[in-house]
């Protein structure tokens, strides 16, 4: 048993064909757990962790004793880096550190599993022929997408790169172009519509299966 969707042409018209997406590339009864594992361990590992600040040794200054211990009249000190001061140095303040959550490999495949069934059911993935980009033209490519019924906010996802779809998909904000083997669950639930070619659904359809 597969599931069938509609192959549209370059131009947006409907080629006629379908394709069948095999059950083994589809998850509906379970993986809730693993996707939202999946967006958090990929945003955790986004994280650049490099937040830091200066303990009392790292702040600069003399480590002289400010005033003698006894006879002032003040409160005993030892230095001027210390953290009851100001200009001294943090308690237990962020440090850099790596953000990076493990995850095994077979969540992760449940995970995109998933995603990728819940956008199919929702009617967002768009499967076409090829994409014909003549020219490295931002307006083309938002012909495209119209054509498609894609709109700019989308995720683009193909066999291999081309320079002309990267250049003309550049200065489309809410538009990414990604290949099929970098696909991951976070980048398949973001956009609100995924257009996919013939040829990297083959190559997504490994992955998934």
């Amino acid at each position: 048993m597969s599931t069938t969707i509609p192959i549209k042409t370059s131009s947006g018209a409907d080629s006629g064909a379908s394709y069948d997406i095999q059950d083994a590339w589809l998850e509906r009864d379970r993986g809730e757990q693993a996707v939202k594992d999946s967006v958090v361990a990929f945003r955790a590992r986004m994280r650049s962790g490099t937040a830091a600040t200066k303990n009392r040794t790292l702040v600069a200054g003399s480590r002289a004793k400010p005033w003698r211990q006894k006879g002032t009249g003040r409160a005993r000190v030892g230095t001027a880096q210390s953290p009851l001061w100001r200009g001294g140095g943090v308690v237990f303040g962020p440090q850099p550190r790596s953000y990076a959550k493990k995850m095994n490999h077979k969540v992760e495949k449940l995970a995109l599993r998933r995603a990728f069934t819940a956008r199919l059911d929702e009617g967002d993935v768009i499967l076409v022929e090829s994409i014909d980009i003549a020219e490295p033209k931002t307006k083309l490519m938002i012909a495209f997408l119209d054509a498609v019924g894609a709109g700019q906010n989308c995720m683009i996802v193909v066999d291999d790169y081309s320079e002309n779809i990267d250049l003309a998909a550049r200065n489309l904000p809410d538009a990414m172009v990604i290949k099929a083997a970098s696909v991951n669950t976070y980048w398949m639930l973001l956009f609100k519509k995924v257009v996919i070619t013939k040829a990297a659904m083959e190559t997504l359809g490994q992955r998934l299966a």
